[in-house]
């Protein structure tokens, strides 16, 4: 079978860049964004939600959020208008990577798309003005199970490309980890 998605490791368990095999010719391009079969061996769940987000303004900051157990999802995220900087943190407790967050820049023009597995929280900031992402879960939202951490937190030392222009009430009040923070504990993998 011919491949159509390059998957690449990171140096976090489970996290994954993933990149189409284009198919370009006169008409336009062809792009494959997910196949059970490729990715068996990374997302071994059922889709349960897709979500679609628009960003109006560039420097727009959404996150770092994440979902405790028993709904902690797997979440992939693709850039299909503009593009956007990718941030996630280790939040799974014991992991080697624990608060270590890695990044990657998104653009519909690179059409990468990044696996978060459990245990991750994700936000992004948009490098330009109208900014629209798909997000594939593995689990249904809820928000009563979610988590978020400050993206201003100086423990995780992110280094946003550009001053922050809007950050919703909810995400700025977050509040920052202290030394009781040990991390989420994850049923499965």
């Amino acid at each position: 079978m011919d491949k159509k998605l390059n998957i690449i490791n990171t140096d976090f368990n489970g996290l994954y860049i993933i990149e189409p095999n284009k198919f370009i010719d006169e008409r336009g391009a062809f792009s494959r964004v997910y196949c059970e079969i490729e990715m068996k061996d990374i997302f071994c769940k059922n889709i349960k939600q897709i979500n679609h987000s628009v960003t109006k303004n560039k420097g727009t900051v959404r996150g770092l959020h994440f979902q405790y157990e028993p709904n902690s999802e797997i979440k992939m995220v693709k850039c299909i208008r503009g593009s956007i900087y990718d941030v996630v943190v280790d939040i799974r407790k014991n992991s080697p990577t624990f608060l270590k967050h890695f990044t990657v820049e998104l653009t519909e023009k690179n059409q990468k798309m990044i696996h978060i597995p459990k245990g991750f929280a994700h936000g992004f900031q948009t490098l330009e003005d109208d900014v629209e992402l798909l997000y594939l879960h593995s689990n249904i939202y809820t928000p009563d199970k979610e988590g978020a951490l400050n993206i201003k937190d100086p423990q995780l030392d992110i280094k946003w490309p550009f001053p922050v222009t809007y950050l919703s009430n909810r995400d700025k009040n977050h509040p920052f980890l202290n030394h009781k923070f040990e991390g989420i504990e994850l049923h499965e993998m």
